[in-house]
């Protein structure tokens, strides 16, 4: 649904009252080997050294699915998504998760379908194991010193918003962005 209204929302610790890499880290006892690596690896390839080390130990993709069922979204919030949904509002995650984590939640607390855009690390289930992958292309410098390599937020926002430029019929009253 594209309204006139649009609201941007970051995912962890935003939408949902905790952040969901490090939940799936705790739930599923992987803290010790978290730390070990934490200051090694970029983000993303210490996420995907967690997942490895989950389909190591024999956990599957439901094991992963049961566990971010468990993360808090707070009542309110689900209502204030499907009201503002149902006022034809346009509804827009950019986050630095994964769409796998945030596609999980959303569609288990049943406002997946509220959103019309999702920005986030792209991620498939490849052989039983979960992947995730960068937004962007990490080699190259995308000019924000602000954000990591993987997804730059400024850049994803700007991008969403550059459509209305091009566009001088469309006016959008509120431009907002909810994030941690």
């Amino acid at each position: 649904m594209a309204g006139s209204v649009v609201i941007l929302f970051d995912f962890d610790r935003t939408l949902i009252e905790d952040d969901s890499d490090r939940w799936v880290i705790t739930n599923m006892g992987l803290n010790d080997l978290f730390h070990q690596f934490l200051h090694a690896l970029p983000w993303n390839s210490l996420m995907g050294r967690m997942l490895e080390e989950l389909y190591t130990q024999g956990k599957t993709i439901d094991d992963i699915v049961e566990c971010l069922k468990g993360i808090p979204l707070h009542p309110h919030v689900i209502a204030a998504i499907k009201s503002a949904h149902a006022l034809g509002c346009d509804l827009k995650v950019v986050s630095d998760s994964n769409l796998f984590y945030i596609k999980t939640i959303l569609e288990h607390n049943g406002v997946y379908n509220c959103f019309s855009e999702i920005t986030t690390n792209p991620a498939l289930v490849d052989g039983g194991r979960l992947r995730i992958f960068p937004y962007h292309d990490g080699a190259s410098s995308h000019g924000c010193d602000l954000c990591p390599p993987n997804l730059c937020k400024v850049f994803s926002v700007d991008t969403i918003f550059s459509i209305f430029s091009f566009n001088e019929h469309l006016q959008i009253p509120l431009k907002w962005y909810s994030h941690d």
